[in-house]
């Protein structure tokens, strides 16, 4: 695969999960306001960590490696594959930022968590953002000519 196409991976998954975080986190502290009997904040501001970016581009260069034998598998097998692999980066991530830079962007203190680095009750949401993550990778590998 060209340089030029592995970079262009690279900065639209940044792009595209920065993205999804910030949307996800402005609904999510919405839900949590309400539940605390608090107001919806309308402005809606959500929020991202810059560490993010190389994260999220990770999975633009991982992708089309793993794409070859992952197109094999029925789907359902492939989606509980991004849900697992996904919580062991961010997993794996987290632990490397807490350790390079003394603390980790996300502590999560809720839910079931694992060290404050992963939440196993968001397995869901990471599947559903993994098959959000195959169809795009899917759409920009027809228009790249990558298949």
């Amino acid at each position: 695969m060209k340089n030029a196409n592995l970079l262009f991976l690279f900065v639209a998954f940044g792009c595209i999960g920065i993205t999804t975080e910030i949307f996800f986190t402005a609904i999510v502290d919405n839900i949590v306001a309400v539940q605390q009997g608090a107001a919806i904040d309308w402005r809606l501001m959500g929020k991202s960590y810059i560490w993010m970016f190389p994260i999220y581009g990770l999975a633009g260069l991982a992708f089309p490696l793993i794409w070859g034998k992952l197109k094999q598998w029925p789907a359902i097998a492939r989606w509980a594959f991004y849900g697992v692999a996904i919580l062991a980066v961010e997993f794996v991530t987290g632990w490397i930022l807490h350790v390079t830079t003394g603390s980790c962007p996300w502590n999560y203190t809720t839910g079931w968590h694992i060290m404050g680095y992963i939440r196993l009750d968001y397995y869901p949401l990471w599947v559903g953002f993994g098959i959000m993550i195959e169809r795009i990778y899917l759409l920009l590998s027809k228009k790249l000519h990558l298949q």
